[in-house]
């Protein structure tokens, strides 16, 4: 509303001063932008169905979610079963969209997410596949190699003696 009075205002201004016709028409244009976000349908997710105004579409239908880049508003293409595609489109704010986004992804366990099988998307196993191969995780050297030595032949004369320090040390008297 404040978009649409100051557009009247620069208006106003501009029949004297005709530069002012320039954010006159950016002022129309923001206020009916955000009019049109502010006045679309309510979005209601449910167990058996998602709800989009007064049209609810059971989770099966659901074939495809495409995003768009916009995350707020969020933006997101759904096609059907039946091949039609509609734009769903939320003007809330950016923890509420991803929230959204969320649950729509989880909810539509039979449909592509972004192009990708659901079971996929979401890093569960798919049958068939095969198993990832793990690879070894890489060792690293901890000491120098003259280090390596000296703890290596400590080690073997621990192992041999039974003790590291020499019998008759000044230490002991």
């Amino acid at each position: 509303m404040v978009a649409l009075v100051l557009a009247v205002f620069s208006g106003w201004l501009g029949l004297n001063w005709p530069i002012a016709w320039i954010p006159a028409a950016l002022f129309i244009a923001t206020g009916g932008l955000i009019l049109l976000l502010a006045y679309q349908p309510a979005i209601e997710i449910y167990e058996t169905h998602l709800s989009v105004g007064g049209r609810a579409v059971p989770w099966s239908e659901i074939k495809r979610l495409d995003r768009t880049g916009w995350v707020s508003p969020l933006v997101v293409y759904v096609t059907l079963a039946n091949e039609r595609r509609f734009l769903l489109i939320y003007p809330g704010d950016l923890d509420s969209a991803n929230s959204l986004l969320r649950q729509l992804r989880r909810m539509s366990r039979e449909a592509l997410i972004d192009g990708i099988p659901y079971r996929q998307f979401w890093g569960e196993a798919i049958a068939g596949a095969p198993e990832r191969r793990t690879m070894p995780s890489p060792r690293y050297p901890l000491l120098r190699p003259e280090d390596e030595a000296e703890v290596e032949r400590l080690y073997q004369r621990l192992k041999t003696v039974g003790r590291l320090d020499p019998k008759n040390s000044p230490d002991e008297k």
